[in-house]
């Protein structure tokens, strides 16, 4: 019996579920492609409990909070972390871009490009594009509204205003937010029961990308997904390892204690996947539940590094193949628009690839044709950008929780010495020790 002990383990059967996946598409493909739903169906399983889980967390948190300044400046350093780290993530991937020359020697005609392939991304960006229609999209048109839609980022802010409330509120806004607690906890136990399906999540997920693309479309583009596979681990080793090495932890040990999480992105391609799951691992890891709640869902938004390096890499990778030279100021103005739009579209789906849409336009010497040289190749490359954003959102909570003192750094060199531990719904132990923090 102890022989089948590790099976019962939720990441070994994530990989094992991923391997069988990969078969699936490679042998039997039409079979791997209606697999599809299966996939689809653990995500939005998922999304259905993410954002009441974001509204209890945030809200409770805030409504618990002595100083309502301390929220402001929480947000304040929260934000400046972000564009620092997002900014630095597209200049990665130029700098990266002009080195490896991915592109180089494809000497792909424009006119051989399908332009229906890439018009729909196009008219999707336009549609995500204006400063002043993202502030707008933050504003909910009614209150039950943005759970219905699961946009995060209005949640976050219907959370935030019910947190001031209750704090204005006094003994009553104290029972309010405790029940808005107590709710929570039967959030986190359905996302407890939901996670269990994981594994015939990734299967599905996986089934339907290999057999959808097949590993030719992978080797014909190969050298641009292998770019940017070494791209994003460079980015998380050495960039995210100083960081984590100045706010003291190993971002090794990091990496092994989500390793759950991160195998559950790679199967689904998504790292809304395991939101809720990353929330309580970082709990877990000593950052306080307020900075969590509001760190984490905007870094979904504000803190994409794997898109990020995407961006900017893949419109160089454009440009090399079809013999466009850009000067150094396209270049710049590339990482300034890309500044803007890697901002816009993380809660649509094909977010890269519109965001990509969207930072091309300001670059007329590319031809927006271009793009369905990475329709075969994105979906693998989306694996890497989610994995590589969840790596960043988990690095960035720990230390915006360092920096407002909300960091037990005891607690998470004790955690990540031993190991992760299975998450399951909270315990009364653990239950206890959130409320003590």
């Amino acid at each position: 019996m102890g022989v089948f002990r590790p099976l019962k383990i939720l990441y070994v059967q994530v990989l094992i579920a991923i391997a069988l996946g990969i078969a699936v598409g490679v042998f039997w493909p039409e079979f791997g492609v209606s697999l599809k739903p299966l996939g689809d169906g653990f995500i939005k399983l998922i999304k259905m409990a993410v954002a009441p889980v974001i509204f209890c967390t945030i809200a409770a948190g805030i409504a618990h909070m002595s100083d309502m300044r301390a929220f402001g400046r929480l947000g304040v350093k929260t934000l400046a972390y972000f564009e620092v780290v997002s900014t630095f993530a597209l200049g990665v991937g130029l700098i990266v871009g002009n080195l490896a020359r991915p592109g180089a020697g494809f000497n792909v005609d424009p006119a051989t490009l399908d332009p229906s392939v890439a018009a729909g991304y196009a008219k999707r960006a336009q549609e995500a594009e204006g400063v002043a229609e993202h502030l707008l999209a933050l504003i909910p048109d009614a209150f039950f509204g943005a759970f219905a839609e699961g946009n995060l980022l209005q949640v976050l802010v219907i959370a935030v205003l019910t947190g001031f409330a209750c704090a204005r509120l006094g003994e009553f806004g104290d029972k309010a937010s405790k029940f808005l607690e107590d709710l929570s906890k039967v959030f986190f136990s359905i996302i407890a029961i939901i996670v269990k399906l994981a594994p015939l999540g990734a299967f599905g997920a996986m089934a339907f990308t290999i057999g959808r693309y097949g590993l030719g479309s992978l080797m014909q583009l190969g050298a641009l997904v292998a770019t940017f596979y070494f791209t994003s681990l460079v980015f998380v080793l050495v960039v995210l390892g100083i960081i984590a090495a100045l706010s003291g932890f190993s971002i090794l040990k990091f990496i092994r204690y989500i390793r759950e999480e991160l195998l559950i992105v790679l199967g689904t391609s998504s790292s809304e996947s395991v939101l809720p799951q990353m929330m309580q691992r970082l709990q877990q890891l000593g950052a306080g539940r307020t900075t969590t709640g509001l760190v984490i869902p905007t870094g979904y938004s504000f803190n994409l590094d794997g898109t990020n390096i995407y961006i900017t890499l893949a419109v160089l990778f454009l440009a090399q193949a079809t013999n466009t030279e850009l000067s150094l100021i396209q270049q710049v103005t590339i990482l300034a628009v890309a500044m803007l739009t890697s901002k816009g579209a993380s809660g649509v789906t094909g977010a890269g690839f519109i965001t990509l849409a969207a930072t091309l336009a300001v670059v007329p010497d590319v031809p927006i044709v271009a793009l369905a040289l990475l329709v075969g190749v994105d979906r693998f490359m989306s694996e890497c950008r989610a994995l590589t954003n969840l790596v960043g959102n988990g690095v960035a909570t720990l230390v915006v929780a360092r920096w407002e003192g909300d960091l037990d750094r005891e607690r998470m060199l004790r955690e990540l010495d031993a190991g992760p531990t299975a998450l399951a719904e909270p315990s009364p132990r653990q239950l206890a020790a959130a409320d003590a923090d």
